[in-house]
């Protein structure tokens, strides 16, 4: 493991607000897919894929995968269940691990760059440890990768809930109580650090999301089968056997970029330090007030982190020296975030 370093603030275009990328459903073993393109807008863009988080949708990563798109074709996919694809018969990792794999063979366009954001970062691990073919490099953002204290995720207050026969049930009706607008404040609320980084259309966007979860009949299901998968592979992976996460990713030889969030209150935050011990050929970056979506809360230092983590892994000269910040509270890069390159603890 050595410390992540970010490119220079000058190769990244200028500040602005993309709508969400275009998207599209795609017909894919019996059951749709969405998924969104980002177009690239340089000449010899290389392929990359970006997958969400629990709850989350392929919008999560918009403002990232615009900031890339110089050096990156962007796809982002709705998970089974999730955003705007159809539900899926299973929803464990390896099964959202199985589709990821799928839509790469699908699409013709591996191996690519692979994106994961927590749930997401759990699934690239996966993908990437047991099909190394299909990944470039990998890119993992607070990912839900095993701890078992609970007591450090506001996601533990759902454990009882997978107690529960039909717990899915009780969530449907407890969604049900509750406005889009409290909701989406809500979900706003777990996952970013400084709520004053997100505009006022990234809210409004994260609004309308909420109310197609409130159309889908099946996302109450997904998302506690969802989460009930995550926990059983949590537990998995402390005990013997060739399922368990933390050996997948030992296994990993893509060069590999962490990022974690120090107000993370869904992933404990010393997960990322630890995933990045684990993977061979690994770089982590960990930033200081920030929470759980890095990519939504502090895009361009994401960007940066991720274009220095291409430039070391392709081979030939690079443009201009990247710059790697001294010290282990250097500030961030037009994000209002804070740069902390040594490992939580």
């Amino acid at each position: 493991m050595k410390r992540a370093a970010l490119w220079p603030e000058e190769h990244l275009p200028p500040h602005r607000l993309p709508p969400p990328w275009p998207g599209r459903p795609v017909r894919l073993d019996g059951t749709v897919t969405y998924v969104r393109d980002t177009p690239a807008t340089g000449p010899d863009a290389e392929p990359a894929l970006y997958v969400h988080g629990l709850g989350g949708s392929s919008q999560n990563w918009t403002d990232l995968a615009g900031l890339l798109a110089d050096r990156l074709d962007g796809q982002a996919i709705d998970l089974p269940g999730f955003g705007r694809s159809e539900p899926g018969l299973r929803y464990t990792i390896p099964a959202f691990a199985d589709r990821v794999v799928r839509w790469i063979e699908h699409s013709g366009r591996g191996p690519v760059h692979l994106f994961g954001n927590s749930l997401g970062g759990a699934v690239s691990v996966y993908v990437a440890g047991r099909r190394p073919d299909l990944v470039r490099t990998l890119t993992l953002i607070s990912p839900a990768l095993p701890f078992l204290n609970f007591g450090r995720s506001l996601q533990g207050r759902m454990l009882p809930l997978l107690a529960i026969p039909r717990g899915e049930r009780l969530a449907a009706w407890r969604l049900a109580q509750l406005a889009p607008e409290v909701m989406a404040q809500q979900a706003m609320e777990a996952c970013v650090a400084d709520l004053s980084r997100i505009s006022e259309q990234r809210r409004q966007e994260a609004l309308e999301e909420i109310r197609v979860r409130y159309e889908a009949p099946h996302y109450a299901a997904a998302y506690v089968r969802t989460f009930r998968g995550l926990v059983a592979s949590f537990l998995r992976s402390y005990l013997p056997g060739p399922e368990s996460l933390w050996r997948i990713a030992a296994g990993i030889g893509a060069p590999t970029l962490v990022v974690g969030g120090m107000k993370d209150r869904l992933v404990d935050v010393r997960v990322a330090p630890q995933t990045a011990r684990v993977i061979p050929d690994s770089r982590l970056m960990m930033l200081a007030d920030v929470g759980h979506v890095a990519q939504l809360e502090v895009p361009r230092t994401v960007a940066r982190a991720v274009l220095h983590l291409l430039a070391e892994s392709t081979p030939g000269p690079s443009p201009q020296r990247p710059v790697t910040l001294p010290g282990d509270d250097a500030p961030g890069s037009g994000d209002d975030g804070r740069w902390r390159p040594g490992v939580a603890s």
